[in-house]
């Protein structure tokens, strides 16, 4: 198009701006349906689900994938991470997760002192772990869940560690108070229907406080050099009181065997004379003429010499003549 003077290029532009007027209407009806779908069409990923408001009244949830809700602000979509595990510090802070974990090195007393049972002071550590369990809950019956969670775990845990000695919390008592304060957190955010599930709550450190750590440790020191010498003592013990038990259950057992024979022995003794005396009444003399065989059949084979003399016989000199009055002249 050739333009010679300054109307025509006005001219021009006057015939497109009202080609272009005619068919504004069509232009702004497909912005209108474009920018609908824009805001109809949504995703939900896989570890979330989407909560639904329609105008700000919950209507429905929404599962991972794509959908479509009502455009221009009509429906409202929130979406939730439902299997996310989230983890609050106390005590700590973590600046760089892995292998080789970095954390902060500022201390924060005001989260973890606290005061045991047996009125001293402990710098205790520990996490918790949580994931939502109800969307719905976590949205409308709680502004801010981080802070309720955080603010339960200090209320529930300075508590507990109040009912124990300080030894205890230091040593037997940990996997107790994690137990009890994952239960009573549970309990307490069940109550108010947050939708917070407690997944794990773990004392990661408990000490004294670095003003009476050395004071604290000679305690451990003494306490420990006391246990070694229990544990010495018992070792001695042990080793010497069982011996001696079983030397006098061994005494005991040979004198009750050594009575058990006697007894026996003397049972049998009585019971043999009596049958003895039982022949002897019915034959005196057979009887006694038999005891006397038995006997010499038993002492004669034990005597080295042996002398057979005549019961006629004066004296067992009879070559001497001791017998004979006038003697040997």
């Amino acid at each position: 198009m050739d333009f010679k003077t300054p109307e025509d290029i006005l001219n021009a532009g006057r015939k497109k701006f009202n080609d272009l007027s005619g068919s504004a209407p069509l232009i702004i009806v497909g912005l209108v349906v474009f920018i609908g779908l824009l805001g109809s069409i949504y995703s939900i990923g896989p570890d979330e689900v989407g909560v639904i408001q329609r105008f700000g009244k919950y209507t429905r949830l929404s599962m991972p994938g794509l959908h479509i809700k009502l455009p221009f602000g009509v429906e409202k979509m929130t979406p939730v991470k439902v299997e996310r595990v989230f983890k609050e510090e106390f005590g700590l802070r973590t600046l760089r997760p892995g292998v080789k974990t970095r954390y902060s090195s500022k201390q924060y007393l005001e989260e973890s002192l606290m005061l045991t049972g047996d009125l001293n002071i402990v710098d205790v550590q520990w996490i918790v772990q949580f994931r939502v369990k109800d969307p719905v809950k976590l949205l409308f019956n709680t502004r801010n869940p981080v802070d309720n969670v955080r603010d339960i775990s200090e209320v529930i845990m300075r508590r507990l560690v109040g009912d124990y000695r300080v030894d205890e919390v230091l040593t037997t008592k940990r996997e107790e108070i994690n137990d009890l304060a994952q239960v009573e957190m549970q309990a307490i955010l069940d109550k108010y229907n947050t939708g917070i599930q407690i997944i794990t709550v773990k004392l990661l450190d408990v000490n004294p406080p670095d003003t009476v750590k050395p004071a604290f440790n000679q305690v451990n020191e003494a306490k420990q050099e006391k246990e070694r010498a229990i544990n010495q003592a018992w070792e001695a013990y042990n080793k010497v009181i069982p011996l001696a038990k079983g030397q006098a259950e061994k005494t005991i057992r040979e004198a009750e065997g050594y009575s058990l024979d006697k007894v026996n022995r003397a049972k049998g003794e009585a019971s043999r004379f009596l049958a003895t005396w039982t022949e002897y009444k019915k034959s005196p003399d057979i009887t006694k003429k038999r005891l006397y065989l038995e006997m010499m059949k038993d002492v004669m084979p034990k005597v080295k010499e042996k002398y057979i003399i005549d019961k006629d016989q004066d004296s067992i000199l009879p070559l001497m003549n001791i017998g004979n009055k006038g003697g040997a002249e």
